[in-house]
C-alpha cells in the first residue's frame, strides 16, 4: 500500500497562493476529539501560514460528523462574505453498516452545499478503518488532512476568484 511508505500531506510539489484576501470558515466535529483537534489544529496553522489574517477565519464546532454539512449550509447563508468552507471530522468504521450510510451522506452533503452556494467547501473528513489510521493521518505518520483541507481551501478560494 502506497500510503505506508510516504507522508501524504507533502505539498513540496505545488505553489499555495497567498492567503491574505480571503475569508475561511471551519467546521470541526466533536466526536473523536482527540483526531478532529489535531486536524483542526493543522488546517488553522496552515491558513495563518498562508497568510490568512486570523480576523478572517471563523472556527465553529459541531457534535458530530454528520452535522457538517448544515453547518456549511449555515456558515455561508450567514456570512456572504465567505471564501470557502472547510469540513472537519473523523468517521471510524464500527461493527454496522452506520458508518456506509454516514460518510455517504457528508460527502454527497458537502458537495451539494458547495454546488448550491458556487463557494468551495472542503471535505476534511476522515473515513478510516480503526483509531490508529485516523491518528496516522491528523498529525501523525501521514501527515495532517487538516494541514491538506487548508491548503485545498486557500487554492480553491483562489481559483473562485481567477477562474
Amino acid at each position: 500500500m502506497a500510503s505506508q511508505l510516504k507522508n501524504l500531506s507533502d505539498f513540496s510539489h505545488t505553489t499555495v497562493p497567498d492567503g491574505a484576501a480571503y475569508k475561511i470558515a471551519i467546521a470541526v466535529a466533536e466526536w473523536n476529539a482527540e483526531v478532529t483537534g489535531s486536524l483542526y489544529k493543522g488546517a488553522l496553522e496552515t491558513l495563518l501560514k498562508h497568510g490568512v489574517k486570523e480576523e478572517n477565519i471563523i472556527s465553529l464546532a459541531v457534535p458530530g460528523s454528520f452535522e457538517l454539512t448544515g453547518a456549511a449550509e449555515i456558515l455561508l447563508k450567514k456570512h456572504a462574505d465567505l471564501d470557502a468552507v472547510i469540513c472537519l471530522g473523523c468517521v471510524i468504521q464500527g461493527e454496522t453498516r452506520h458508518f456506509d450510510f454516514i460518510c455517504d451522506a457528508i460527502g454527497n452533503g458537502i458537495t451539494q452545499v458547495g454546488i448550491k452556494y458556487s463557494k468551495p467547501v472542503i471535505f476534511g473528513v476522515l473515513t478510516t478503518n480503526d483509531l490508529q489510521q485516523a491518528l496516522d493521518r491528523s498529525g501523525g505518520k501521514h501527515g495532517n488532512k487538516g494541514d491538506e483541507a487548508a491548503f485545498t481551501a486557500i487554492k480553491m478560494a483562489h481559483f473562485l476568484h481567477t477562474a
